[in-house]
């Protein structure tokens, strides 16, 4: 298929920027991506890619690539803060394919970014530019014309702001935004698989909960790595960004108490990053005229669903659709594409907020009250009522609103 003649601009060569990018190459659309970085590259930090997600990286023809560079996750367990009685709560593995029709699979986030860019590519071999930072937008009859930093004019039929958290073409169309700080700040770093205990878990993810704090982890590269985020109760850190670097010795100090294994765990982090958990208001609407925004732009979450590359992957598939569908009318089209998404990823924004409540909570702070607690949380039917709903969602049959 081809849609002559239509030019589609997108302002950000992240995970979403480029699977948007695929998206639209592959339904025909003439693509060219604009990146402010001088040099492509991703932070050293696991992803987790669940099956409404997955089918759509086989949609796009990369199911196999897909499963050589991710790890089949095998399940998922709940472990006391203190104590590491274990509850697993989630069955995936072979069990994801047979319930929801696509892998559970976790990436370093590199071998996610770099699989797209190379689908991308491979369908246009000169759709990235690199160096070209997004400075200012224009409406023009059809189209949109955005400004780069460098003075450079690009005109295209459909502008796309895929540029992340702090959108420049966000604040282009709808102004500042107003971050709030939730009073939580979270460490990341990855650790050697070889290097650790026989007793940590390597085949799933697992959360450690405690009354002030939990930890998350989950394997990458085929279990070779583990890939290990430690989320606190502290108001004295409140920057956003992923490149900030701490100490082992401070993070060590927000554990105190905790089981040895999450203490191991620390101790052999490569490097501990920190940042702080901000939160926006979602936007109610995300495109105005030829303009549209995608991904963190539109919608960042916290991380405890591990949804927002899962949200940005089903914004590139609906996107696709929706210009496919009506290539003539684009502002229609971006319309279209904003009514069929917006419900669902604030859903999934609020319902990422809320979980904080479940995972930092005091009754954790005594082996029967925490127990009680993690029994109650994750009944089964409290567990398929709180992820069926998002794993199941096929954004390539959603119809179109």
């Amino acid at each position: 298929m081809s849609a002559p003649g239509k030019r589609i601009a997108i302002a950000g060569a992240g995970i979403g920027g480029l699977a948007a990018g695929l998206a639209l190459l592959k339904q025909g659309f003439d693509v060219d991506i604009y990146e402010q970085a001088a040099e492509l590259g991703e932070v050293g930090a696991g992803v987790q890619i669940s099956p409404n997600g997955t089918r759509l990286l086989q949609a796009w023809g990369l199911g196999d690539a897909m499963l050589e560079l991710g790890t089949q996750t095998q399940g998922k367990e709940i472990r006391v803060w203190n104590t590491a009685d274990a509850n697993r709560y989630l069955e995936l593995g072979a069990a994801s394919v047979s319930k929801y029709g696509a892998p559970y699979l976790t990436f370093h986030r590199a071998d996610l970014h770099a699989l797209l860019l190379e689908a991308v590519r491979k369908e246009k071999r000169d759709a990235i530019h690199l160096g070209a930072a997004f400075a200012s937008l224009e409406t023009v009859d059809g189209g949109a014309e955005m400004r780069l930093a460098s003075g450079r004019t690009v005109r295209a039929d459909a502008l796309i702001g895929a540029d992340g958290v702090h959108s420049k073409v966000r604040q282009s169309l709808f102004g500042a935004d107003r971050p709030r700080f939730t009073g939580c700040m979270a460490w990341r770093g990855l650790i050697e698989a070889d290097r650790l205990p026989a007793s940590i878990n390597r085949t799933g993810g697992v959360s450690w909960l405690g009354p002030t704090a939990h930890v998350l982890t989950y394997p990458i590269r085929k279990g070779r790595m583990l890939n290990f985020i430690g989320m606190v109760d502290r108001a004295d850190w409140t920057v956003e960004s992923w490149n900030a670097r701490g100490t082992i010795e401070e993070c060590l100090g927000d554990f105190q108490g905790w089981h040895e294994d999450v203490i191991a765990m620390i101790e052999r982090i490569e490097v501990p990053y920190k940042w702080a958990l901000i939160v926006r208001d979602t936007l109610p609407v995300w495109a105005r005229g030829h303009v549209a925004l995608l991904g963190d732009a539109c919608h960042s979450t916290l991380p405890f669903m591990a949804q927002g590359a899962n949200m940005a992957l089903e914004d590139a598939m609906v996107l696709g659709r929706c210009l496919r569908r009506t290539p003539g009318d684009i502002p229609a089209a971006l319309a279209s594409y904003e009514r069929m998404r917006v419900e669902r990823t604030t859903r999934i924004v609020n319902e990422s907020a809320a979980q904080i409540t479940r995972v930092h909570a005091p009754v954790l702070a005594e082996a029967g009250s925490a127990r009680d607690h993690i029994q109650r949380e994750w009944e089964p039917h409290r567990v398929e009522d709180r992820y069926d709903w998002v794993y199941g969602y096929d954004a390539i049959e959603q119809p179109f609103v």
